[in-house]
């Protein structure tokens, strides 16, 4: 099995176990559109399409674990960590790197490091097409129009 797949496995073992059907609902709709758009956003970019989905898939599990999203993406680089030390699927640059993009990811009006934005601008994408009769939140704005022009949707 790859790595995806048994991250995978791993994620949907914490999200059944979310009690409230509309929270697991969004909960797979977020993680798994993030983590496809992820994929997208690194193949556009020449990136790791393996370690951003990845990233994807683990960037909101800390709120979905504990439903708690206070301070989630610093947390939630911490319990990625710990998940993928005991899955032992990644090396330790790997796990610095999906680790590094978690942290920063809710900070949508700084630039970061090329990984980091993959993971931002992901989220990003799935917040504004998850409903795209939904007004685009202020402080995505900027990052959504600029997307649209990067993947020629503009």
């Amino acid at each position: 099995m790859n790595r995806i797949e048994i991250l995978r496995q791993y994620i949907d073992n914490i999200l059944l176990n979310i009690s409230g059907v509309e929270e697991r609902r969004c909960a797979y709709v977020h993680l798994y559109g993030v983590a496809q758009f992820c994929a997208l956003i690194a193949l556009k970019r020449g990136k790791n399409v393996e370690l951003a989905t990845m990233a994807g898939m683990l960037h909101d599990i800390y709120s979905y674990a504990k439903m708690d999203t206070k301070d989630h993406a610093h947390k939630g680089a911490v319990l990625a960590k710990e998940i993928l030390t005991s899955l032992q699927i990644t090396n330790e640059d790997e796990t610095k790197i999906i680790c590094d993009a978690i942290y920063t990811h809710s900070e949508k009006g700084l630039v970061h490091p090329d990984f980091n934005e993959i993971l931002i601008d992901a989220d990003v994408l799935q917040h504004c097409l998850y409903n795209p009769m939904f007004e685009v939140m202020s402080h995505e704005k900027n990052r959504y129009e600029k997307l649209k022009i990067e993947l020629g949707i503009a």
